[in-house]
């Protein structure tokens, strides 16, 4: 594999995190707000499953 992809490679992870941090913060102010429950627990799904992603990844 060249550079490039390696150093993509390695950053996914932390991307990957910053985003499940994103989905539980957004997820938890819907469901907080009652503005729409349905999207905000959707939101929470999809940080557990980046969070599963992640830990299959670097494990």
């Amino acid at each position: 594999m060249n550079a490039a992809l390696v150093s993509i490679a390695h950053a996914a992870p932390a991307i990957a995190m910053l985003a499940c941090f994103a989905c539980v913060a957004g997820g938890s102010v819907l469901i907080v707000r009652g503005r729409d429950r349905r999207k905000g627990v959707l939101m929470l799904v999809m940080a557990v499953v980046l969070l599963v992603n992640v830990l299959i990844w670097v494990g």
